[in-house]
């Protein structure tokens, strides 16, 4: 007997399977490879994250892990703008992967305050 659906954990790696086709399409036909190594990085954290808070052994340990996720999905945001306003990313697929990355953001900021009452866009 598997794991519930966890939509989180699902769309978060497909989210990492984007963001790794993204860093070959960046290094291999635009010669970029630093701010691309950046976003692979961040961009694949989240679902790494997402699925240690799924197997997490306590509400802290969980709402850790589900921070760090929420601050990777930030970082992986800006490494997109940034790769799309320096024009390595262009047209539809900037535009996929921003929204995608902005929904995982939503996602994640809403389990952040379901689970510890915390609101990471009030300061």
């Amino acid at each position: 007997m598997g794991k519930k659906e966890n939509v989180v954990r699902e769309k978060s790696f497909a989210f990492a399977m984007r963001i790794v086709e993204t860093y070959r399409l960046l290094v291999k036909t635009k010669k970029e490879f630093v701010i691309a190594k950046q976003m692979l990085r961040s961009g694949t954290s989240i679902g790494a994250n997402v699925e240690e808070a799924d197997n997490a052994i306590s509400k802290a340990d969980f709402s850790s892990k589900i921070s760090i996720a929420y601050k990777e999905a930030k970082e992986t945001h800006y490494w997109l703008r940034l790769l799309t306003l320096t024009g390595y990313l262009e047209g539809n697929l900037s535009n996929a992967i921003l929204n995608d990355c902005e929904e995982l953001c939503r996602l994640l900021c809403s389990i952040l305050k379901t689970s510890r009452g915390f609101n990471p866009n009030q300061q």
